[in-house]
C-alpha cells in the first residue's frame, strides 16, 4: 500500500461479486476509542481551557450545557447539546437545565444557519442504545445542518458518508460564532 493509500486517503478496491470495499484506516481510532467509552464519557469534562476545548471540539462549555462537533459526524457542522450532568434521560433534567438547553438547541440553529447555510437542520435525540444513543447514559441532542442534495448515491450505493470538510475547518468556522453565547444567555 502506498503512503497516498494509507493514513487519510481511502482505498477503493473490487471485491468481485459482493461489490466494492472502501479501506478507511483511519476507523480503527473510532474503535480504540469505542473501547474506552466504558470508562469515560465524552460529555463529562470538567473545567477545560482554550488547548482542550479544541482537542475535544468543544464550541461552549456553560454551567448548565455544553455544545460540541461530533467526531464522526454525519454531515458537516453535525453538532451535540448536552446537558454538565450525567443523565440519560430528560424527564431527570431540572428546570434550569431544561430551560437552558432548549434555549441553547435555538442558538445552535441559529448560529448553524449563519455559519454554514444549511437548506434544513435535523435537531433530535436518541434515548437509549436501543435507540441509537452511543453514551446511553448521558443524554444529548443532535443538531445536523442538511442541504438539498446531500443525500445522493454514495449512502445508498456505497453505505458510505462524503464530507466536505474537516473537522478542524467545522471548528474554525463554528466557533467564532459560539464565543458571545453566554451574553446571548442572558
Amino acid at each position: 500500500m502506498s503512503r497516498r493509500e494509507s493514513g487519510r486517503h481511502a482505498r477503493r478496491e473490487s471485491s468481485g461479486a459482493a461489490g466494492a470495499r472502501l479501506w478507511a484506516p483511519w476507523r480503527s481510532a473510532y474503535l480504540a476509542a469505542a473501547r474506552e467509552r466504558t470508562q469515560q464519557c465524552i460529555f463529562c469534562l470538567g473545567l477545560l481551557d482554550a488547548r482542550s476545548r479544541r482537542r475535544r471540539l468543544v464550541l461552549y462549555a456553560g454551567p448548565l450545557a455544553l455544545v460540541m462537533l461530533n467526531r464522526y459526524p454525519y454531515n458537516n457542522g453535525h453538532l451535540m447539546i448536552a446537558p454538565r450532568r450525567h443523565v440519560a434521560t430528560p424527564e431527570l433534567l431540572t428546570g434550569g437545565e431544561r430551560g437552558a438547553i432548549a434555549e441553547i438547541q435555538a442558538l445552535v440553529v441559529e448560529r448553524l444557519r449563519r455559519a454554514l447555510r444549511p437548506d434544513g437542520i435535523n435537531l433530535g435525540a436518541n434515548l437509549g442504545r436501543s435507540a441509537g444513543a452511543g453514551f446511553a447514559d448521558h443524554m444529548h441532542w443532535h443538531a445536523v445542518p442538511r442541504w438539498d442534495g446531500d443525500t445522493n448515491f454514495m449512502p445508498v450505493i456505497g453505505s458510505t458518508r462524503v464530507l466536505s470538510q474537516h473537522l478542524e475547518q467545522s471548528f474554525k468556522l463554528l466557533a467564532p460564532h459560539f464565543k458571545a453565547i453566554d451574553t446571548a444567555l442572558s
